[in-house]
């Protein structure tokens, strides 16, 4: 089955329907629970799902054969707590869990279950993992960067906006990788001649407070990390730096899908293919607790062609030879 096959199913169902009663007699039904910060049949998530799929049909594992799966879709904290709840009752055989809100209300429901994430920003830091080498616990997965990330956004901003002195960074503060994202553009921004300001905003009225004000003064740009409230307000930053003319870099390409400059990332859909192998391995009597959390191997530059040329900017060849993705 095509990934895009997957995605139309994903999108029909929460839960997989039941098994076929002769398939249960040929072979073990394994169960997985899929929780997932956002609203049902975000496309991208669909997408990245879908891959999720794909790979574990490649290894073995067959909806409607030997596989069901239970997917949650949770917006918000409450629902995340909820549906968390839930599939920790029915105890799956594991759980896909994307983010720092699922994996933390899932730890809270189980220290059994076995939870891996596709997603997270620093699980040490965070407390739901010992270590990278030996996580020690019932979770386990993949980050979604390392802190150099911070500054390689900084210096693709001066790349395609050399004018941009002064840099609004939007970031979450209520995680530990909020701060420390921002010192780590803090520290590359003097080499470079930028100024950097912390933009610390959790709701929407905050952030468009926040760049409003910032917008004030002249060759600013913007660079927006990974955050709870971030994503939940794409549509708005990508609206508001194009309103006051910021050249903004972000940490995924669903910005610059939806209109934004430039973003610098890793694979997501990388990331939940190398998830499905751990979800596999898991299935087949390993222990998440002697699975290292990894680091993202693939990264991917794309820019939104129409968007620079909007904001008035020549890019520079290097950069669009680099790019992975040119967005029209």
């Amino acid at each position: 089955m095509r990934r895009r096959d997957f995605i139309s199913v994903i999108g029909s169902a929460v839960v997989w329907p039941p098994l076929a009663a002769h398939a249960q007699q040929e072979e073990r039904v394994r169960r997985i629970g899929v929780l997932l910060p956002t609203v049902k049949d975000d496309p991208a998530y669909k997408e990245w799902l879908g891959a999720f799929l794909q790979r574990l049909q490649q290894l073995g594992w067959t909806l409607g054969r030997n596989l069901e799966v239970d997917v949650r879709w949770a917006p918000h904290a409450a629902e995340t707590n909820k549906q968390a709840a839930e599939l920790a009752a029915v105890a799956p055989n594991v759980i896909l869990a994307h983010g720092a809100a699922a994996v933390a209300s899932l730890l809270e429901a189980t220290r059994t279950v076995p939870i891996v994430f596709p997603v997270i920003a620093d699980p040490v830091a965070a407390g739901y993992v010992d270590s990278l080498a030996r996580p020690g616990g019932n979770a386990t997965g993949f980050m979604i960067f390392e802190y150099s990330i911070s500054g390689k956004w900084l210096e693709l901003l001066k790349q395609i906006a050399p004018s941009v002195t002064r840099v609004g960074v939007i970031a979450d503060s209520a995680v530990p990788t909020g701060p420390a994202q921002f010192g780590a553009i803090q520290a590359a921004a003097s080499s470079l001649g930028v100024q950097v300001n912390s933009l610390y905003k959790r709701d929407g009225k905050e952030i468009e407070d926040a760049i409003t004000a910032f917008a004030r003064a002249a060759n600013g740009g913007l660079i927006v990390t990974p955050g709870g409230p971030v994503r939940g307000h794409r549509g708005l930053i990508v609206t508001l730096a194009a309103r006051y003319k910021l050249p903004a870099v972000y940490f995924d390409r669903a910005f610059v899908a939806d209109g934004g400059l430039l973003s610098y990332g890793p694979d997501r859909i990388d990331l939940y293919q190398r998830a499905a192998g751990y979800v596999d391995r898991i299935l087949r009597g390993e222990k998440p607790a002697d699975m290292p959390v990894q680091a993202p191997t693939k990264y991917q530059l794309v820019i939104n062609l129409k968007t620079a040329k909007a904001l008035g900017l020549t890019l520079p060849p290097t950069l669009l030879a680099s790019a992975d993705e040119l967005i029209d």
